[in-house]
Order: C-alpha cells, then structure tokens, then sequence
C-alpha cells in the first residue's frame, strides 16, 4: 500500500475518504526542492492541485518558476502540514489538525533524498520544523531567514489576506524574495 492509500484509509481522515476527498500532496523522488505550507484551500482541496489558486500564483512568482516548473519538473514537492481542507474559520481556515505532520512527513521526506531546501511558509510549519518558542514571532524569523540556510527558508503565506503584512514590512519583497530566487534558481540549475 502506497502512503497516499495509507493516508486515505487511515481512520484519522475516514469522514474526508467517505466525503470522495483525496490527500493533497506530492512527494517526488526527483524532489530537490519542499515546500511545506499549512493546509489546502477549498479551491485546491476541490482541484487536487496544489497551489493552483491567487496563493500559488504569487508564490511561484516569489519563487521565480513558472507553472510547468512547479508542477511537472519533478524537482518541486509539497507537503502541507494537513493534507485536507481544514474548513473555514471566522477569519480564513481554520488551522491544520494537529499531530499530522509528526504521522506523515519523515516518511515523505524519506523518499526525497535529494532535498536541498525546503521552504517553510507560515507559523505552523515553522513552528514545527524550526521547534521556534511561543514568544518568536513569525516577522522575527522571517527577518533572520539566513540563520536557517542552507536546511531551511522561512517566508510568509503568499495568501492575498497578507498584503497588509506586505506593505508594513517592505523589506521582505526587497530582500528576503530576491534571496529566495537565488537559492531556488542556485538548486534548480544543478546537474
């Protein structure tokens, strides 16, 4: 049984399997770059694309690929930390279930071996994966993305609902972006 078969029999996710939900993710082995964001939209739960909304849109952009790169190199692998729509909340989604990405991502992870960064967009990712205190906040970590590299590269949510977090840190789309693009483009062009 493959961990996409796993994932959708396991009781955890039994009302999204019933519901004809599949997992969004993917994990391929060619994988030199991850990106682990929160949880799929409605829009991409009901697509089974992931990032194939306004969000993926300025993500690609922010990362400097184009869609067939993202999609149909083989080099780019998403894992959200829940791989289903959580539901809407009184502002946006609600958040990932917990205790998902501690089941499901080191095996993930271990079939891409050749995983040379991996994004980090958002608090619950990073929280995860950088172990970061309650009292760090995500603007701070965002801010000192170098002290993550070579492993890890924090960035905020490319989500519309955060072009008030643009606009008040201007220094994100001046600095960490084209940092961004550099390593992307670095990783991406090795043979």
């Amino acid at each position: 049984m493959s961990i996409f078969e796993e994932i959708m029999a396991d009781p955890e996710n039994a009302a999204y399997t019933e519901a004809g939900w599949q997992p969004v993710f993917s994990a391929p082995a060619t994988a030199k770059i991850l990106i682990i964001g929160q949880a799929p939209s409605r829009k991409v739960q009901e697509s089974g694309i992931m990032w194939h909304d306004a969000s993926g849109d300025r993500l690609r952009d922010w990362l400097g690929i184009d869609e067939a790169t993202f999609y149909q190199s083989g080099k780019i692998g998403v894992i959200p930390m829940d791989f289903y729509f959580p539901g809407k909340a009184a502002s946006g989604d609600k958040p990932p279930r917990p205790g998902i990405a501690e089941k499901w991502h080191a095996r993930l992870l271990a079939q891409m071996p050749d995983v040379a960064l991996i994004i980090l967009i958002g608090a619950y990712a990073q929280r995860y994966y950088l172990k970061l205190k309650p009292s760090e906040t995500i603007t701070a970590t965002i801010r000192d993305y170098q002290q993550f590299l070579p492993r890890y590269f924090p960035i905020v949510h490319p989500s519309p609902r955060n072009n008030i977090w643009l606009k008040k840190n201007p220094w994100f789309e001046q600095e960490v972006i084209p940092a961004l693009q550099k390593n992307v483009r670095q990783i991406l062009d090795e043979k």
